[in-house]
């Protein structure tokens, strides 16, 4: 996994584009809709690339990222960071070129959304509506809309036709000749200044089994021409904001077929919702990131400890990516993902401190994802606000013990059995030293670290070579 050093340095130098003009009505839709869903470092570094064009420009002068770093006061790791999510989320197109050892960028200004593109998405809506609530929902609405003006009862509409008002005459009536169609175009290293359409999020279809999808379909009867690209494009971003599978799909799609065998897509909308509302107690999903955010992270610019060195690791890592590395490259199994996304969004515990769960988690229980061990250690973290891996990998060498406890299956036993002294063998992380509250007796208890190291020795080659 690339870090940010390997993908940015202060000396690259960078230029900003604009895809179009950005207006001042641009600047509330940022501020009001995409702040809660990005935060306001990301907000911040697009207000300043922003800024670096001059009005009605569309190409700033070069700059280096070390003078957008004393800018912002931010490391370069949080730059880095906030660039990502404005990629992820449609407001920024990067691209690079290296040439003679040097490396510059173009940072290209995307337009995000109009307010109805917005409130119409499918997907960023309602991840806005999780995140601030009904109450400010619907205040935002209010705020971006406007009562529609009635032109129709009292009022006819008198307004001329472009050829009621002008006339075309022949090259031959005017007393100077049409220009060549070349003159008519910008020339080739040009582009007109104005404003292009804005695209909102779309999920890679490779992402869902449409093979499956359709092989469903086939035996209820729904033609194939039914799935159209728009119809896919629905489905793509549905499965990925619901979580939906390719079976409950097929279902969810028959109840928004019409008697033409068509899908309308406003019904399998309204479907999926309902089917994930259901699914959990009426709430909707919400918008986490696959790694730890800049703010939590603990900042380690050269780490030197085995634990440091793990601690960034965790920090750079997706719970999935982990969990692909832990398993020698072989695709973690639905169930083992279902787990970690029901954890992420339900207990809303931070990727990196999801990390440190799993690889407690695993190494307890014989390389295994224990779904009531992993929600019960991760119900307790969040009642804890842990938020950093540092802290997740404190709490549990603090709390070992307990979750010990929980760990252990309770069977009945005959009372000279129960008199017998237990020697467990246990299986920690490498970071697991220093027990605080109640120290285990290394005489007393048989540690075995050997599987640990050699996993750990696999994160971290990995993690050197820059996957």
């Amino acid at each position: 996994m690339a870090q940010h050093w390997q993908e940015l340095l202060p000396v690259d130098q960078y230029v900003v584009a604009s895809n179009g003009l950005l207006h001042e009505h641009d600047r509330k839709v940022l501020t009001f809709l995409y702040q809660p869903l990005i935060g306001p470092v990301c907000l911040s570094l697009y207000m300043t690339l922003w800024a670096e064009l001059e009005e009605n420009r569309l190409w700033s002068a070069t700059s280096s990222h070390h003078g957008l770093m004393s800018l912002l006061g931010l490391n370069l790791n949080d730059i880095y960071q906030a660039r990502l999510k404005l990629e992820g989320i449609g407001l920024l197109k990067t691209y690079v070129k290296n040439e003679d050892e040097e490396r510059s960028f173009i940072y290209e200004l995307q337009p995000p959304l109009t307010a109805e593109q917005f409130f119409l998405d499918g997907l960023l809506n309602i991840y806005l509506y999780r995140k601030i609530g009904k109450n400010q929902f619907f205040r935002l609405k209010r705020f971006f809309t406007d009562k529609a003006v009635s032109k129709q009862e009292q009022y006819s509409d008198v307004t001329r036709a472009f050829q009621d008002v002008f006339v075309s005459v022949s090259p031959d009536a005017l007393r100077y000749h049409s220009a060549s169609p070349g003159e008519l175009e910008p020339q080739e290293d040009q582009q007109f200044i104005g404003r292009q359409d804005s695209v909102g999020i779309q999920i890679d279809q490779a992402t869902f089994d449409f093979d499956l999808l359709t092989a469903g379909l086939k035996e209820s009867l729904v033609p194939k021409q039914a799935l159209t690209n728009k119809v896919k494009e629905a489905i793509s971003n549905l499965a990925f904001l619901y979580g939906i599978d390719s079976i409950q799909m097929k279902n969810i799609i028959l109840s928004a077929l019409t008697p033409d065998n068509e899908i309308d897509i406003e019904e399998l909308r309204k479907a999926a919702r309902d089917w994930y509302q259901f699914e959990n107690q009426d709430q909707l999903p919400q918008l986490l990131d696959r790694k730890q955010p800049a703010e939590f992270q603990s900042g380690i610019r050269n780490p030197v400890t085995q634990e440091d060195k793990l601690m960034q690791y965790f920090e750079g890592t997706s719970p999935r990516e982990l969990l692909i590395q832990i398993s020698a490259g072989a695709t973690p199994s639905k169930a083992d993902l279902q787990i970690i996304e029901d954890i992420m969004f339900k207990q809303k515990l931070q990727p990196g401190v999801v990390n440190v769960l799993i690889e407690y988690v695993m190494l307890r229980t014989d390389m295994k994802l224990n779904k009531a061990y992993m929600e019960k250690i991760a119900g307790h973290w969040a009642r804890k606000q842990i938020k950093s891996v540092k802290d997740a990998m404190d709490l549990a060498k603090k709390e070992h013990k307990q979750y010990m406890d929980w760990a252990e299956e309770k069977k009945s036993r005959p009372a000279q059995t129960q008199q017998k002294k237990t020697i467990r063998k246990e299986v920690l992380p490498d970071w697991f030293e220093g027990n605080q509250e109640g120290k285990i007796d290394k005489k007393q208890e048989d540690f075995d670290f050997e599987k640990e190291k050699k996993l750990l020795e696999e994160e971290l080659k990995e993690f050197k070579s820059g996957r």
